[in-house]
């Protein structure tokens, strides 16, 4: 027998104790429906390993990781090139934390990832409000004659959620029809105030794509988009965003491979990391 010591694959300061745990930390390692650069299935594993480069002290919320009770899962197992299955998976994964009366923390992955832990959320706490940063609208009803994918999710949450209950955050790249469609829902919010008045005394879920972060900050995504905020940007939206009942969150489209240096690796948890503070 092997006695070690042995680095862990689990995220830093997380328990052993699922039942002791308020957080769920799952990996959900898919990128099937990526319409770009594929990769983003690295995301969970590299983030895991980028974990251990970081303090587990916040200076912004002035807290520290071995305060939270949160467990980390590992990463569900999903059948290869079956969009279907892993949506079901994630699902089940989803409401079985919440059915526990624990929050959720997706990591990805692609941003289809979000749809189905939504859809789990969205039964337990049929009054959801939805937070969606992203550079992209993914608005889109079909990309590339799919209906599910990573550029609709958004489209089709407000399926099951209503729009007024939406609220978009750092967009800056669309079709026409999207904007067309952000316009007449009035999803998009530009000032701290303007969310607070959209989603406070709702439960809310949170979900974070990197590429929302300019790639001068994170160019290790899919879809890079320049014109994005910084980290302090972020962080400043985080600030204002205490308080709110975060039920379940997820943070996708970290794609590794494409920064050989890891900042995008290191800066994707530190982002989990605020995170994990902010929906404790």
């Amino acid at each position: 027998m092997l006695t070690g010591p042995f680095l862990s694959k689990n995220w830093m300061a997380s328990t052993d104790n699922f039942n002791k745990a308020d957080i769920v930390m799952v990996g959900l390692p898919y990128d099937g429906t990526c319409c770009s650069r594929p990769g983003a299935r690295f995301g969970p594993a590299d983030i895991r390993l980028s974990s251990i480069d970081i303090e587990t002290y916040s200076p912004v919320f002035k807290k520290d990781l071995t305060d939270i009770k949160f467990y980390d899962a590992g990463e569900l197992e999903f059948q290869f090139g079956n969009r279907e299955d892993t949506l079901l998976k994630i699902e089940k994964a989803a409401q079985e934390t919440f059915s526990h009366n624990k929050k959720w923390l997706g990591i990805g992955g692609e941003h289809l990832i979000t749809l189905p832990a939504l859809k789990a959320c969205y039964k337990k706490y049929p009054e959801l409000s939805v937070i969606h940063f992203d550079a992209h609208a993914d608005l889109n009803d079909t990309y590339l004659n799919e209906s599910l994918c990573h550029s609709t999710v958004i489209r089709r949450t407000s399926e099951f959620i209503k729009s007024e209950n939406i609220a978009q955050i750092g967009i800056h790249s669309g079709t026409k029809e999207e904007y067309e469609w952000i316009e007449q829902h009035n999803t998009l919010v530009k000032t701290p105030d303007d969310l607070l008045k959209k989603v406070k005394n709702k439960p809310v879920y949170l979900t974070i794509d990197l590429d929302v972060l300019d790639p001068s900050v994170l160019p290790g995504t899919g879809t890079p988009e320049p014109g994005g905020m910084s980290f302090n940007e972020l962080i400043e939206w985080f600030i204002t965003m205490q308080g709110l009942n975060i039920v379940g969150a997820d943070v996708v489209e970290l794609s590794p491979h494409y920064d050989s240096s890891k900042v995008s690796s290191i800066t994707a948890a530190k982002v989990i990391r605020e995170v994990l503070f902010l929906i404790n």
